[in-house]
């Protein structure tokens, strides 16, 4: 799905609050039995490595002992999920910070539940960065200045920190040109020459590399310090209605993300199970931090940073989508 999307989260709002979000469960401890009262909770995400943890989770039960029936369903990218929470179609969702900010500073009734993942904070060795082609005349992200750049959506997290990487190399951040593509065409696109450069997470950056692509910039390392990057999210209407879900699902995500943090070995082998990834270079491939709790001075910079680039409408309210 395209950039039109975030305006279709935006303008349809005022609809979408209106559908009923979907989801029964039982209430009570966090360790409830399976049984006719399971919730059936669908999850919007994004098949990188992001979100191996909601993955791991359902395998190792944390969801099913909490009463929740966990189905995942794949998207492009958080503007294109936003508009399925809002609606119903799915009771939470995971989306980079930059498109829950944007949603919310137009009024979309959204809150974070749930941290999602982090930078590793290390230049040349973060799950983010921008590759080119092995002979580019790119050396560095000054030069992206005047060329082609791939991102998987327009006015989002990928071309704001693609942004604040060339402005800190010295660049001139205005003139590169930003493309829409999926993550998973990005490292044929840029093999064949359809694009000078490509922001990529993984799996997408080591498939990239793997072909022969070297990254010149660590974007979200360039932008904050541990960059919180995403998080889970759900409707002010599913809050409102059936808190005790929401208490279960983000206490079966915090688990999950411990314990993700806790075994890349087994990360690894989950990539296998939802992305395209060859299970060998998922040996090799960087893994984003997994914390438990957002980091705000992190947010504050995306917001910052969203607004000197024109993405946000108005100034977002950090303390009423992240409290």
């Amino acid at each position: 799905m395209r950039r039109p999307l975030v305006g279709l989260a935006v303008a349809t709002a005022v609809v979408f609050v209106l559908a009923g979000c979907g989801a029964t469960g039982p209430s009570g401890s966090d360790s409830s039995s399976p049984g006719d009262d399971v919730a059936k909770v669908k999850v919007g995400v994004i098949p990188i490595v992001d979100v191996a943890p909601i993955y791991l989770g359902k395998t190792k039960g944390f969801f099913s002992r909490r009463g929740i029936d966990l189905t995942l369903e794949s998207g492009q990218g958080g503007a294109a999920i936003v508009p399925g929470v809002v609606s119903g179609q799915f009771q939470f969702g995971f989306s980079n910070i930059t498109s829950l900010m944007i949603a919310r500073s137009k009024g979309v009734p959204l809150k974070a539940v749930a941290s999602g993942n982090a930078s590793t904070g290390k230049s040349g060795a973060d799950f983010s960065g921008v590759a080119v082609k092995k002979n580019s005349p790119i050396k560095s992200a000054g030069d992206l200045a005047g060329h082609t750049v791939a991102v998987n959506t327009l006015q989002n997290i990928g071309d704001t920190t693609v942004r604040e990487s060339v402005r800190k190399a010295g660049g001139n951040a205005k003139r590169i040109k930003f493309v829409e593509l999926p993550f998973d065409q990005m490292p044929a696109a840029l093999a064949d020459g359809t694009v000078d450069a490509a922001w990529m997470v993984e799996p997408a950056l080591s498939i990239a590399v793997s072909k022969g692509s070297r990254v010149v910039a660590s974007n979200f390392v360039d932008t904050a310090p541990d960059l919180t990057v995403a998080a889970y999210f759900t409707s002010e209407k599913l809050i409102k209605e059936n808190p005790d879900l929401v208490r279960r699902f983000k206490a079966a995500m915090t688990e999950s993300l411990t314990y993700a943090a806790g075994h890349p070995g087994e990360v690894r082998k989950a990539l296998a199970t939802y992305t395209k990834i060859d299970p060998s270079l998922g040996k090799s491939l960087t893994l984003p931090v997994w914390p438990e709790k957002i980091n705000r001075d992190s947010l504050a910079t995306l917001a910052e940073l969203g607004e000197k680039d024109g993405i946000f409408s108005k100034k977002p309210d950090l303390d009423a989508l992240f409290s």
